[in-house]
């Protein structure tokens, strides 16, 4: 049964609540706090981009610093993320037409209303996933796969997605889907999902694991964005991995071995940060410097009148 984890307090009056799950775990690893269903399997939705950002390194793909952050991010499609998968594409030999993702308008409104103005349209390296995607593509020209195809779930690039997810969850996933952009989405458990995270934020240094927790703290802003929450809470808290998806799903992992994997079943992402920020100081992480994600305001006609908060 899924668990009651946030409400909405308007004046006073809880007008909203959101159900779902949550795993966290202690620094040694252990599961120390479990709401709802956490060993059922579980879609990750864009949670899952660090893993395979870390399978494109792993597969030779020439990713560091902020290649590799975008590699691992949700970008709002700012002309410094456009500019950044352009590089990538053309290290690689390859033109935008070669990402299989959707084209899409950038989700900073600020661009969105300058392309608009400026008479341009829709593109692919706007779309939120064109990092992951151009590390994908990168991958396979330095593997000597097929680029056409990077996006089949039998594909070279794609098995290694799936056996690192596995191996850092430890658990076999039991089901492919096609995620949002297009690309093979792995099924596992909440709990695994948790335990997956906190292996890249307590890696040891000089391994693949390490450099993908270290880009996504050293280069934020290219995990997500101007005014992103990922990119806030991981400049609020220094050493910490955040990273969010689709469907109210959410992870975020401390150098300590804190971790947390957060699923609201109504799909809706505004009371994730909150949530997993709560279930972590549940257990005793540090979560000074965050208050303002701790809860999220509820507005009357512009003004603050009540808040979104978690219910743990």
């Amino acid at each position: 049964m899924y668990a009651r984890l946030a409400e909405v307090i308007r004046s006073g009056f809880t007008e909203s609540a959101h159900f779902g799950s949550v795993a966290a775990l202690a620094p040694d690893g252990t599961l120390a706090l479990a709401r709802g269903v956490v060993d059922e399997p579980m879609l990750p939705r864009s949670s899952a981009k660090p893993f395979q950002a870390l399978a494109c390194l792993d597969s030779g793909a020439a990713l560091y610093g902020s290649r590799l952050a975008i590699a691992a991010g949700s970008h709002t499609g700012e002309d410094f993320h456009a500019d950044l998968v352009h590089a990538m594409l053309a290290e690689a030999g390859l033109a935008p037409s070669a990402l299989r993702c959707p084209a899409d308008w950038p989700e900073d409104e600020t661009t969105r209303h300058a392309m608009v103005r400026a008479g341009e349209d829709r593109a692919r390296v706007r779309m939120n996933c064109s990092g992951k995607h151009a590390a994908m593509l990168m991958a396979c020209a330095a593997a000597g796969w097929d680029t056409a195809s990077y996006l089949t779930a039998s594909h070279p690039l794609q098995r290694r997605v799936r056996s690192a997810i596995q191996r850092l969850s430890g658990e076999k996933s039991p089901h492919t889907a096609v995620d949002g952009c297009g690309a093979p989405l792995f099924a596992l458990s909440l709990a695994g999902l948790a335990r997956a995270v906190r292996a890249l934020a307590v890696a040891p240094k000089d391994t693949s694991e390490r450099a993908v927790a270290d880009a996504m703290r050293s280069f934020p802003e290219f995990v997500g964005g101007t005014g992103h929450v990922n990119t806030e809470l991981m400049r609020a808290l220094p050493g910490w991995v955040v990273k969010g998806g689709a469907e109210g799903v959410l992870v975020a992992a401390t150098p300590e071995g804190y971790a947390v994997a957060v699923k609201v079943i109504d799909g809706g992402p505004r009371a994730t940060s909150a949530i997993a920020l709560a279930a972590l100081a549940e257990l005793g992480a540090d979560t000074t410097g965050a208050e303002t994600f701790t809860t999220v305001p509820v507005l009357g006609g512009g003004h603050p009148v009540g808040e979104i908060r978690a219910t743990l």
